[in-house]
């Protein structure tokens, strides 16, 4: 055998290992068909295969962050809003993510439209601004039922957007500044209702002496005197009254 014929082989030989060495990366699973029929997974590493018989097709296990686009969506309400979701999910079964589904990325994004419509066109407006994780659950879990025979598993749904009509935002613009200015008079009256309160407190304590009335003229006259420039006119009868008062210490002292 000459040298070129060496040579020759050895090309086949590196031919067919390069056809039938296949890498299985750690995060990805290798369905193998040979002659058209499944004869297993292979795990991750080097695998080999028969060149022109066997056929390697590798399913990613990694999950996929899948955006839902915006959905035009009537609620119960009849109010027309824009929804925009994300949906996460993997591929827990690579047989049947083969299979048994032709293209799963697209059959999740399609079946994951569809749920997002029904499901938020069950809820009041109201709900869906304010029950966003039940709404999130219950189309996950949707979705996770109808995917599960295609081997996949959807981890979590959540809703990243809702857009209002701009007549829809100015009703709930106004509604909130009319609950705000709700509250701000709830507050007003229950602070008049308990300086009402202390007020008739007070006037039960100075009914009961008198003379607590007096003082706290004396008291509002020494604030008012604080002041430059003021000017205060004593009436006889309120000096009457400090003559009452000073007769009321002394006998107070005497005692």
């Amino acid at each position: 055998m000459d040298i070129f014929t060496l040579i020759f082989l050895g090309i086949i030989v590196l031919i067919v290992l390069g056809l039938s060495i296949r890498i299985v990366n750690q995060y990805e699973r290798g369905v193998v068909f040979r002659l058209g029929k499944v004869i297993g997974v292979r795990d991750p590493g080097l695998r080999l295969i028969i060149p022109l018989v066997d056929r390697m097709v590798k399913v990613s296990l990694r999950i996929v962050t899948m955006p839902i686009p915006s959905q035009k969506i009537i609620t119960q309400d009849n109010v027309s809003i824009d929804v925009a979701a994300v949906a996460y999910f993997k591929v827990i079964d690579p047989y049947n993510a083969v299979v048994i589904i032709e293209n799963y990325n697209r059959a999740v994004n399609q079946i994951s439209q569809t749920t997002v419509r029904n499901v938020i066109g069950q809820f009041l407006l109201d709900d869906v601004l304010s029950s966003t994780n039940k709404i999130n659950d219950k189309i996950k879990e949707i979705i996770d039922e109808h995917s599960e025979p295609w081997g996949i598993k959807v981890t979590a749904v959540e809703i990243k957007d809702i857009k209002l009509p701009d007549t829809m935002r100015r009703s709930m613009a106004k509604q909130a500044e009319s609950e705000r200015e709700k509250r701000a008079k709830i507050i007003a009256a229950e602070g008049e209702y308990l300086s009402a309160s202390k007020l008739g407190e007070a006037a039960d304590i100075i009914a009961a002496h008198p003379v607590a009335l007096q003082l706290r003229n004396l008291q509002v006259l020494l604030e008012i005197a604080a002041e430059k420039n003021s000017t205060i006119l004593f009436p006889a009868q309120f000096m009457a009254t400090i003559k009452d008062i000073k007769e009321f210490i002394e006998a107070e002292v005497l005692k």
